[in-house]
């Protein structure tokens, strides 16, 4: 029972993706299904559009930088939180974390007040410090994880012998925990890429990032070349996760992060 429970769940999520690759590689305009013959001419279109292209290569300048401040910033946290005991040290971690509980529409408008009333207007760098609000809480996860599962006294071995704290840090403790760095990076860099929510509030209308781009055309109707671009994402993210797994073993890291939490 509780198989087949688990199937209709699986099939449940995964149709409408499906539903989404045979529209991108029918011949049909709009989603028909089944899909009337097999045709890559909505790729074509896709890449040919220059909204789309635009918007493609604004999301992943925006989605690179979150990617590289949300990997610094989280594995600085990481590192206090796995190495300190200090007062308000829980307190932290819930206010990291809180992104994963808050609605993103609330996070979206919470954002677009605070910058109000700092009198920052909507814009490129805006828009990288929401998503580095929402994302960092994965790298936060990802590198605290590759720190549990680090042993300490290689570093402390090297200062032993006289390398200063910082150098022993980014010469042994860096390279080996280099996987959860990656690791937070990836993830950190498809959070940003895939956000909405944020993107609507502080993106302005000369920039616009491809999800959000792809939303305003689904008010149009759901057309092939649409279903085209989001197929292309999937693969993108699909292809990411896949190589991330093969170089780092995320399995791996949240094992290690799950016997941390329950010791």
């Amino acid at each position: 029972m509780l198989r087949v429970f688990t199937w209709l769940v699986l099939a449940m999520l995964l149709s409408p993706i499906l539903l989404v690759f045979a529209s991108a590689f029918g011949s049909t305009q709009y989603m028909v299904f089944p899909p009337e013959g097999f045709s890559l001419h909505w790729f074509g279109e896709a890449l040919r559009s220059r909204d789309y292209v635009e918007s493609f290569w604004y999301s992943l300048t925006v989605a690179s930088a979150t990617a590289g401040f949300s990997t610094v910033l989280g594995g600085l946290v990481a590192l206090a939180l796995v190495r300190y005991r200090f007062p308000g040290r829980a307190a932290l971690n819930a206010l990291i974390m809180s992104p994963l509980i808050l609605p993103p529409l609330l996070i979206g408008v919470g954002l677009l007040q605070w910058l109000s009333i700092l009198g920052i207007g909507v814009g490129t760098s805006s828009l990288i410090v929401g998503h580095v609000i929402v994302a960092t809480p994965y790298a936060v996860r990802l590198i605290a994880a590759s720190l549990a599962g680090f042993d300490r006294s290689l570093e402390l071995a090297a200062r032993s012998l006289g390398a200063p704290p910082l150098t022993a840090f980014v010469r042994i403790t860096v390279p080996l925990i280099s996987t959860g760095l990656l690791a937070a990076a990836v993830f950190s860099f498809i959070v940003s890429f895939d956000n909405v929510t944020v993107s609507i509030f502080l993106a302005t209308p000369r920039h616009i990032t491809l999800p959000v781009r792809m939303y305003s055309r689904v008010e149009q109707g759901f057309g092939s070349t649409l279903a085209a671009v989001s197929a292309m994402l999937i693969g993108l993210a699909v292809v990411l996760i896949v190589l991330t797994e093969r170089l780092t073993s995320l399995r791996a890291l949240f094992l290690t992060e799950r016997g941390k939490e329950t010791a």
